[in-house]
């Protein structure tokens, strides 16, 4: 269940809070395979099972720019925004990819308010989040992601 935020004067008693984590979510190579047409890169390591099996890691892995991809859809699971007009992805801070997503793994998103900034006619958030890999001892991608929510 998402914690809920109902309007912008309540984000500022958010932060510092973890919200939670989404459920497990599980990245195919279908996923994989229309990720790599939408975005021109059908590197072998993501698009060629048999050659990614005797490569590095072992078998396929998902882009970096896949999982940080499913941030907005796992937050979703964790964030539920209420009474206010709109909110907008407004960009990232920083990101990291420090392990793989081995394709066939499923991954969860994790969440915490880092920082609520008021601008004329809404709020920016920004929100620490962190998706692991099931069973791995490593995150597969930490970010901060900064969201605009509007009155």
């Amino acid at each position: 269940m998402p914690t809920t935020v109902n309007g912008l004067d309540s984000f500022a008693s958010f932060v510092g809070q973890h919200l939670g984590y989404s459920a497990w979510r599980q990245v195919d190579q279908a996923q994989v395979d229309l990720f790599a047409d939408a975005t021109g890169d059908h590197q072998w390591i993501h698009v060629d099972p048999e050659r990614a099996a005797k490569g590095p890691f072992g078998g396929p892995i998902a882009h970096g720019y896949l999982t940080l991809s499913l941030a907005p859809v796992l937050l979703g699971e964790v964030l539920a925004v209420e009474g206010t007009s709109f909110g907008v992805n407004y960009g990232c801070n920083k990101v990291r990819f420090p392990s793989p997503v081995p394709v066939g793994s499923s991954v969860r998103l994790g969440a915490t308010v880092a920082s609520v900034d008021t601008f004329d006619g809404g709020v920016q958030v920004a929100l620490d989040v962190t998706i692991e890999v099931e069973g791995a001892p490593k995150p597969s991608c930490v970010a901060q992601v900064v969201y605009r929510y509007y009155a």
